[in-house]
């Protein structure tokens, strides 16, 4: 891999990683285009992720701030709650990574799953677009009267169960093609989380996962038995990080304010074109 198959890999994978449309389908897709070997690249996929990891530290710097004050407070807290709703998010993907990491590892050989990933990730995003527009149609004076006076709403915008469902989808979005950041934020909003918060959480809840990869595979050596060379892997990491930085904060504003629609359309497109063209 040369500097500029880095920068290109790098730009992708940043940019990808936010919005929904699967960064690790992306980047095999381009490995594909460029010619670039999978078994080559395993260490640089580690560390574009972390940088990816970065730009969301540094994007969420306060929230982090102020959640881990209020965690080491030792008391039950805002803050507490969610540190333990994120460790809790964070169980079914470890699972997979213990036990399931080399089947995991050989589907990223396979374009037909990544074609066909990116199909379902447009599936997601559709229907939790629509579910949200049906809540608001259906949604009454005599209706929320009736839904309101029975709960309050949980602490900090999402419940225990919620937070465990959405660390399921992150789970079964490690398969290359389906969107992780699309699955979390689809599957999340047809819970019934709160868009601002379900943005929040699903780019919050990756960050030891994906550091805790980056860390293994640094003292296991596979960053000195890597074929990439070291100026490559410094071009993908700042490629990645700025582009990531970029994506982070026009995602949370999209999730916020916008449909999620196009971003369907344009997986559907990608997945179908895959499927057609890079058996």
């Amino acid at each position: 891999m040369n500097n500029w198959e880095a920068l290109i890999l790098g730009l992708v994978q940043g940019l990808t990683e936010f919005l929904p449309v699967s960064s690790s389908g992306h980047l095999m897709i381009g490995r594909n285009l460029l010619g670039v070997e999978v078994t080559e690249d395993l260490m640089f996929e580690v560390v574009v992720h972390a940088a990816t990891v970065l730009s969301t530290i540094v994007v969420f710097r306060h929230q982090i701030f102020s959640i881990l004050k209020e965690f080491f407070r030792f008391r039950y807290n805002d803050g507490m709650d969610y540190v333990l709703k994120i460790a809790l998010s964070m169980l079914p993907v470890f699972v997979v990574g213990v036990f399931f990491k080399d089947y995991v590892t050989e589907l990223f050989t396979s374009m037909t799953v990544v074609g066909s990933a990116l199909l379902v990730t447009a599936l997601l995003l559709l229907l939790s677009d629509n579910f949200d527009a049906l809540k608001a149609r259906f949604s009454c004076k005599k209706c929320a009267r009736a839904a309101c006076g029975s709960a309050s709403a949980p602490r900090n915008g999402l419940s225990y169960g919620q937070a465990f469902v959405v660390g399921l989808s992150q789970a079964i979005a490690v398969l290359p093609g389906l969107s992780r950041s699309g699955t979390t934020i689809s599957v999340g909003l047809l819970s019934g989380v709160p868009r601002a918060v379900v943005a929040q959480f699903s780019f919050l809840m990756v960050l030891v996962p994906i550091l805790g990869e980056s860390f293994l595979g640094l003292v296991g050596g596979e960053m000195a038995s890597s074929q990439v060379g070291v100026s490559a892997l410094i071009v993908g990491f700042c490629a990645a990080f700025i582009s990531g930085l970029f994506a982070c904060k026009v995602m949370i504003a999209l999730v916020k304010r916008a449909r999620l629609s196009w971003f369907a359309l344009y997986c559907a497109i990608v997945g179908a074109l895959t499927l057609i063209f890079l058996q």
